[in-house]
């Protein structure tokens, strides 16, 4: 974008300039009385989280002005959202415009304050893109055909972008199903696990209380036979 200096001129080179270096003067470039129209560019950047309604109530109230004032509007192109050179009010992304008009020249201070008052935009910068429009006829219909044509670019990348974040949604989507059946497969395995660790230890607690039970049989036993009397042998006389 440059610097943003309030107006900088910079005219483009002519063609088929008259010996005398001066451009060739046409009666299609007057208005009547004689004078000859301008070709102006005004870009400014709108901040990022302005809604569509908000960025068309601006550029209809450009429009508006552009109108009152007597102006010729030609297009205005909408270069979509950008990284900013630096940040702006603590933003570092804006929605670029630039709105091209005919004009002699008066339009462009009214133009200029009613962006200066505008909170939501964060810069403007007015060019002078031609000094003298020599066909003013076949500047606006370029200009008409060069809106048509970026509408249907436009049109092209909503229906792309829409395409993306529907295929998004359903990728997360399917992330989100294959997520959560892999945690019921894991819970499943878990239970499964824990059902099979309580089997195994209830085996060994049967196991441990047979052993103590044999052992406790045995040891009855041997105290049963301690506790009988001992037969003493007849003495031999």
């Amino acid at each position: 974008m440059g610097s943003w200096n309030p107006i900088r001129r910079s005219v483009r080179k002519r063609e088929n300039p008259e010996p005398n270096g001066r451009p060739e003067a046409s009666w299609k470039s007057f208005r009547p009385g004689g004078r000859h129209l301008r070709e102006y560019e005004t870009t400014f950047i709108v901040q990022p989280e302005i809604s569509d309604e908000g960025s068309q109530a601006i550029l209809s109230k450009l429009d508006g002005i552009l109108e009152s004032g007597g102006a010729t509007r030609l297009m205005c192109e909408d270069h979509g959202k950008r990284k900013l050179a630096y940040e702006i009010r603590k933003f570092h992304k804006g929605h670029y415009y630039t709105l091209m008009f005919l004009d002699e020249g008066k339009v462009v201070p009214e133009l200029e304050r009613a962006l200066r008052l505008d909170e939501s935009v964060l810069r403007f910068l007015t060019i002078l893109a031609d000094e003298e429009v020599e066909d003013v006829e076949a500047r606006k219909a370029a200009a008409a055909e060069a809106e048509v044509e970026q509408t249907r670019r436009a049109e092209e990348r909503a229906a792309r972008e829409a395409e993306e974040a529907a295929a998004r949604r359903a990728a997360e989507e399917a992330e989100r199903e294959a997520s959560a059946a892999a945690a019921e497969e894991a819970k499943a395995a878990a239970e499964a696990a824990g059902t099979a660790e309580d089997a195994a230890s209830g085996t060994g607690e049967a196991e441990t209380g047979a052993d103590a039970a044999t052992a406790s049989e045995s040891d009855a036993s041997v105290g049963e036979a301690a506790a009988e009397p001992v037969v003493a042998g007849e003495e031999k006389s």
